[in-house]
């Protein structure tokens, strides 16, 4: 039953991938209506986020922010689709990356990379950077699995589209020391940017104004492989436009104090999220605990 309806979902998909990118924001438009009007898609969930994180714009500036996030996030969803069906040159003309000799001299220095981003402009479109490096770079991504076979499938399909490999959350160290014997140049995509379940809160942060727990396994990981840390801040330039630069946050993890790593992190993705608020995953429960132990749902 998963296998058919996989491919029930995908050719209906796959069919929608075919149609050009002006054609997909038309439909990207039209869903906006029901999105929006309609489902009210956790739009409770997205105004509580947007009013706690800026506390000093008005209700104007607040809903100006709230609908131009609907517009991505639908926007978001035909660019992703389009991904099952979409040229390496026009996928390469929609995103670009800044400095990624940065990544490629630390690797020079057997230094493996683990590359920091969050929930931000289209992140389905970054594992293209994968079109960048030379054949014996492995670039991998982290994600957490779905609990529908069928979706879960589908969205591995589209995320190895150009190459890389998808590594189960709960496999992650485990795979990355596999491929780090194999002495491969490896640069790992995290996005850590989301809220870590209450018994894996080790640390507590200012981000966007509020209380705020953060992930900090990338960092445990990056000390215990000795990978340097870089973040990729994402500028959306244009519909279906992105501008990604490569930061460095550190060559040597090992020498840098604890949850230092996390903090420059943390830090990077603010300013990315305040210069262009409307492009973050404001539909997540981001704030859902609380350092008293309170769960807010």
């Amino acid at each position: 039953m998963t296998q058919v309806v996989y491919y029930i979902v995908y050719a209906i998909l796959y069919i929608h991938a075919l149609l050009p990118f002006r054609i997909l924001y038309i439909l990207s438009d039209i869903l906006y209506v029901p999105v929006y009007y309609i489902i009210r898609y956790r739009l409770k969930v997205v105004r509580r986020n947007l009013k706690a994180s800026f506390p000093e714009k008005n209700d104007k500036e607040l809903k100006k922010i709230e609908q131009d996030f609907y517009h991505h996030l639908c926007d978001y969803f035909v660019e992703t689709i389009k991904l099952l069906h979409v040229t390496n040159d026009e996928i390469q003309s929609r995103i670009t990356f800044n400095n990624i000799d940065l990544v490629e001299k630390l690797m020079e220095n057997g230094r493996s990379s683990i590359m920091f981003l969050g929930h931000y402009g289209n992140w389905e479109w970054v594992p293209s950077i994968n079109l960048l490096f030379a054949e014996d770079t492995l670039l991998g991504q982290i994600y957490r699995p779905l609990k529908n076979k069928a979706f879960d499938d589908l969205f591995l399909k589209i995320r190895s589209r150009f190459g890389s490999v998808s590594i189960a959350k709960n496999n992650t160290l485990r795979a990355i020391l596999e491929y780090k014997k194999e002495n491969r140049k490896i640069l790992i995509g995290f996005m850590s940017d989301q809220t870590p379940s209450y018994s894996n809160i080790h640390y507590w942060t200012e981000f966007l104004n509020q209380d705020t727990p953060v992930y900090t396994g990338v960092e445990r990981i990056a000390k215990k492989t000795g990978f340097s840390v870089t973040y990729l801040d994402i500028t959306k330039t244009g519909r279906g436009k992105y501008n990604c630069e490569v930061k460095l946050i550190t060559a040597e993890p090992d020498k840098e104090p604890e949850f230092a790593i996390t903090e420059k992190y943390i830090r990077e993705m603010e300013k990315t999220i305040l210069r262009q608020p409307a492009y973050w995953l404001w539909s997540h429960k981001r704030w859902k605990h609380k350092r008293d132990g309170a769960h807010h749902s």
